[in-house]
């Protein structure tokens, strides 16, 4: 028993306070009453003052007196009547009782008796203190703003005064809110005092040293931000947080935390952030181009087609990697080197006003696939007035065989015997695959289809390859 450990200790001499609370695992104030009531019954009993047991059942004893005196009890009908009904307080009946007492309790004790006297009785004191306290409309509409609003500290204030309000026992507004019952009385009259203005927190008050000290920091920050860690003798290309912390002590002979560091480049309005890639094109003919590909989108007629044209691949057709479905605690792999099944390469055109896409399969990317797949396109839109044909810079795009076949296309007696649009095309800028269309479809496919497959054959890849261009279409 702790009660126990004390009495050794007090046998020993003198007790050192704060030491002894901490290894009892008790407050210094509960220790030192034990000590003044082990005194006590030291001087009242004296033949018995080494003997532990005796002193442990005199105090069940006086404890055992307390918890049933009869005079006290026997106060309780009238005190409850004072303090729910003439707006007294346990405080001042307590004083009353210890007044009219020779052996009367303490405040503590006395708030725990009423209290079981209480709830033996199957009643319950809510003090009227607190129903006293009235809002004008302007603080009551501040005060459901501040219930409305993100800040933690605003939203308390005002659901404690509204409950204070209403009469509601600051005790139960404490368990409520989670608020200790000293800081809820500490703003109920802060409020009563000086209205919302005692509700604000009021700034810290700042050594101007202090301040100096901070901002001579922050401008010493920037002033390495915009230097090289080379500069310092730190082998990094960019800065971070710690080799800041470094280059600074190194620098200025001062030292500073990560934390700080973190801070004020931050409140300079610095941040770490990923370089950005910019899709650019060295075509020095680039906005010609593209001007020309958005004027010809921008006029497109009811009987003229628009085609984005490219190849994918080529790919092995063999087990593939990807992003699949899979327990948190398994890790899915494929092998780095593979035998190929096959190899293939697929060329479309996507018309981009119904959204269709047309392909095929070649064996290799050349000006032969490039007229086959014009041929196809003149045949499949024969009723049409024009087809214009969009394609990166590859070198087959732009061959001399491939302008002939246009030539011969677009030619008048061509036209009439097969009955074919004219034939029109609109390079792309050089190195501008992104501006290319049927790009982003490649790029459905291969998720779709490519990814996470291990197809036995090149025939069955290709079979899921048009099963899923049908399906789109």
């Amino acid at each position: 028993m702790k009660i126990q450990d004390i009495y050794c200790l007090l046998e020993y001499g003198e007790i050192m306070y704060r030491k002894a609370a901490k290894s009892l695992g008790i407050s210094r104030g509960t220790l030192k009453k034990y000590v003044s009531d082990i005194r006590k019954y030291r001087i009242l009993y004296p033949e018995n003052s080494n003997d532990i047991k005796s002193y442990i059942t005199w105090l069940d004893a006086t404890n055992a007196m307390l918890h049933n005196d009869p005079y006290l009890f026997n106060l309780f009908p009238e005190i409850f009547q004072k303090i729910t009904k003439n707006g007294s307080t346990r405080k001042i009946e307590w004083a009353k009782y210890k007044s009219n007492s020779t052996n009367a309790c303490g405040y503590s004790q006395f708030c725990a008796l009423l209290s079981r006297w209480c709830k033996e009785n199957k009643l319950s004191i809510i003090s009227t203190k607190g129903s006293s306290l009235e809002f004008s409309d302007e603080d009551r509409n501040t005060f459901i703003k501040w219930k409305r609003s993100n800040n933690r500290r605003k939203w308390e204030q005002a659901t404690i005064l509204f409950e204070i309000m209403q009469g509601i026992p600051i005790k139960r507004i404490s368990q409520n809110i989670g608020k200790s019952r000293r800081q809820i009385k500490k703003w109920h009259q802060s409020y009563e005092k000086s209205g919302i203005a005692g509700l604000e927190k009021k700034p810290r008050k700042l050594n101007k040293i202090v301040v100096d000290n901070i901002q001579t920091k922050r401008k010493n920050l920037i002033k390495l931000i915009h230097e090289t860690p080379k500069l310092h003798g730190i082998n990094r290309s960019a800065w971070g947080i710690k080799t800041l912390a470094q280059a600074y002590f190194r620098t200025y002979g001062v030292s500073i935390g990560t934390s700080s560091v973190s801070k004020y480049i931050q409140d300079e309005g610095y941040a770490f952030k990923k370089a950005k890639k910019v899709l650019t094109s060295p075509d020095p003919l680039y906005r010609e181009k593209l001007g020309k590909i958005t004027s010809i989108l921008s006029n497109l007629g009811k009987n003229e087609k628009f085609f984005s044209v490219d190849e994918f691949g080529p790919f092995a057709i063999k087990l593939q990697g990807g992003r699949s479905l899979v327990k948190k605690d398994e890790i899915k792999t494929y092998p780095q080197w593979q035998q190929n099944k096959g190899r293939l390469i697929c060329t479309a055109a996507l018309e981009l006003s119904t959204n269709q896409v047309t392909h095929f399969f070649s064996e290799k990317k050349n000006t032969t696939e490039m007229i086959k797949l014009l041929e196809i396109l003149i045949q499949k839109y024969r009723g049409e007035k024009r087809i214009f044909f969009s394609w990166d810079a590859a070198s087959w795009h732009a061959s001399r065989k491939l302008y002939d076949k246009i030539s011969q296309i677009n030619n008048n007696s061509y036209r009439k015997k097969n009955k074919t649009p004219i034939v029109e095309l609109a390079p792309l800028p050089a190195c501008a695959q992104f501006l290319n269309v049927i790009e982003s479809i490649f790029s459905g496919m291969a998720k779709a289809i490519i990814h996470n497959s291990n197809y036995p054959s090149v025939t069955e890849c290709q079979t899921s390859i048009d099963l899923y261009f049908k399906e789109r279409n």
